[in-house]
């Protein structure tokens, strides 16, 4: 268990603490997470021996449910690898830089498929951009 799942977990039990709000919050802004990366060639996950990936040139991959859109993002190597099944590429951000570069519309999937994930709508990414823009991109969670 991560630190991240830890305040995850203490969030879910008292979702309106505003301390456990915070907490949660903060470690996502400064938790590096995996991005699996979309092959525009293949359409589909770029496998780790697709020798073409340029990191500058990586697309994250975005997979649509229920008419959203989503980004997947893993905070760990082992749990992008047990979602994707097999080995992938990744790209990897800190969680103010993709909260930053984060559209609109567009969704974020933290750690689907384990006990620790959670889901961001537009309008939580846009508070969220809002404190990115308030602390300054290196100082994070400082409300």
């Amino acid at each position: 268990m991560t630190p991240l799942d830890k305040a995850l977990n203490i969030l879910k039990d008292d979702p309106e603490n505003i301390e456990n709000r915070h907490h949660f919050y903060s470690l996502f802004l400064q938790t590096s997470f995996f991005i699996p990366t979309f092959n525009e060639k293949s359409g589909d996950v770029t496998k780790t021996e697709d020798e073409e990936l340029q990191p500058e040139k990586a697309m994250p991959l975005i997979m649509e449910s229920d008419g959203s859109d989503f980004m997947m993002l893993f905070d760990h190597e082992d749990r992008v690898v047990a979602w994707a099944e097999e080995g992938v590429q990744c790209i990897t951000l800190p969680g103010y830089a993709i909260i930053a570069m984060t559209t609109d519309q567009l969704h974020l999937a933290m750690n689907i498929g384990t006990d620790y994930s959670k889901q961001f709508v537009p309008e939580e990414i846009s508070w969220l951009k809002d404190v990115v823009k308030l602390s300054g991109e290196g100082g994070a969670g400082k409300e």
